[in-house]
């Protein structure tokens, strides 16, 4: 066991990997700088991730994740609290502004001149941020300051430039501004301080936990004012996550329990559900029905329903798309209806007793398995099925039962095989029955 642990830590160990201490330093410095090339970049980046917002575009986005330089400053505000230069990370702070500001006026500009104004997908996933973009966040800036700080960086900060997805939500905060709907500019910039914020807390971590080298004189009083501004900052960020997490969760459940609940109620003495909404947000169901003029015990009953799936709070509107009983309605078009919802009856009938003749089907095998197990406990399993069997003198094909036993290997007789299989054939009033054993 002793052997097994210092395998495990020897596996864990990334200390012989580390690169030197200078040339880290070298390196998030260095990435720190927003001033020719870096610049540049960030200015494409910010056009690219809005262009692909605008148009909806998965591919563009992922490209401004992959561009963007933004990474640099909050690893440097990371790296600098963790060995308490002060210094840098004013000096990383103030780049960081600078770049976030510089985002936020050219995405601004670029939607407020853009004809595409409608809200896609792309930008409206970047609006309503949870806990768990903490975790993508604080994991992926755990990826990032190790591939940082490791000789083998590989394929990672390109990965992680993708999964924390910093442009995006400046972009998102930008369309919002430049259209004045400022729920999305609130929900994207909370979204990127929780990026910022973890991928910072990830950097101090790892920078800590490698033991970086301080390189300016710090007391302990100064130390402990940090440790706090770090806690105090983490808790404000988060706590509004759990709550939007726990929100996501329970729309979620909510539209599960709603559609099983819309399903049971797809067909009420003669009326057919022709449309059904769900909003979560408001917790209300829209049901709208079709038929047979709906009877206060109809709705009665469609109300009762919902209890069954946890909807009993839910607002449930119930409402008449059409029914037979109106006077205007045409006598054709009345009947050709009726004839309609009987069709559809008769194949919903239809498909319900197939689906009930399955499901006995395949609970016969479970049955004859406990009943042959108490004779025989060499049979570990049992399936029992149709089949249709085809030849050439009959072209429709006879459908035929068949049964397969698991068995363990030479643990029953020729003769014990004999019996089993006349009990099956008793068993089922069946002598075309087909018995195979599977050893």
């Amino acid at each position: 066991m002793k052997k097994l642990i210092v395998k495990v830590i020897r596996y864990l160990n990334i200390e012989s990997e580390i690169e030197d201490f200078d040339k880290i330093h070298r390196t998030i410095e260095k990435g720190i700088s927003f001033q020719g090339t870096n610049l540049w970049i960030l200015v494409c980046a910010i056009l690219v991730a809005s262009v692909g917002l605008n148009m909806n575009s998965t591919a563009v986005i992922i490209g401004a994740m992959l561009i963007s330089p933004l990474m640099g400053p909050i690893n440097g505000m990371g790296y600098s609290i963790a060995t308490y230069n002060f210094p840098l990370f004013r000096k990383a702070l103030k780049n960081f502004t600078f770049a976030v500001v510089a985002s936020l006026l050219a995405s601004t500009a670029y939607f407020a001149i853009s004809p595409v104004s409608t809200a896609h997908s792309e930008l409206l996933a970047r609006t309503s941020p949870t806990i768990y973009d903490v975790l993508i966040a604080l994991f992926g800036g755990l990826a990032g300051i190790l591939a940082t700080s490791s000789k083998m960086k590989g394929n990672v900060i390109p990965g992680v430039a993708i999964a924390t997805a910093l442009m995006p939500p400046l972009c998102t905060a930008g369309y919002g501004l430049a259209t004045a709907q400022f729920t999305y500019f609130f929900g994207a910039i909370y979204l990127f301080t929780i990026n910022s914020v973890f991928i910072t807390f990830a950097s101090i971590l790892v920078s800590q936990m490698l033991r970086f080298p301080i390189r300016t004189l710090v007391d302990s009083i100064q130390k402990t004012r940090v440790n706090r501004w770090i806690s105090a900052v983490i808790f404000v960020t988060i706590i509004p996550s759990i709550y939007f997490g726990y929100r996501l969760v329970q729309k979620e459940k909510f539209i599960e329990e709603a559609n099983k609940y819309i399903k049971s109620v797809s067909l009420v003495e003669g009326n057919l559900l022709l449309k059904s909404e769900i909003h979560p947000d408001r917790r209300s169901i829209v049901l709208i029905y079709g038929g047979n003029k709906l009877q206060e015990k109809n709705k009665e009953f469609i109300l009762n329903n919902a209890a069954i799936f946890s909807l009993k709070k839910a607002a449930i509107d119930i409402q008449q798309g059409f029914s037979f009983s109106n006077d205007n309605t045409d006598v054709s078009e009345i009947t050709h209806l009726k004839t309609e919802i009987n069709r559809l009856t008769g194949l919903l009938d239809e498909k319900n007793n197939e689906q009930e003749a399955r499901e006995s089907q395949f609970m016969l095998g479970k049955q004859l398995l406990s009943e042959l197990s108490e004779l025989y406990p060499q049979i570990n399993s049992c399936t029992y099925t149709n089949a249709m069997v085809f030849n050439k003198t009959d072209s429709a094909g006879i459908e035929k039962p068949y049964v397969l036993l698991g068995i363990k290997p030479k643990s029953l007789k020729s003769s014990d095989r004999l019996k089993i299989v006349s009990w099956l054939r008793t068993r089922m009033a069946s002598e075309d029955l087909q018995v195979y054993f599977d050893e």
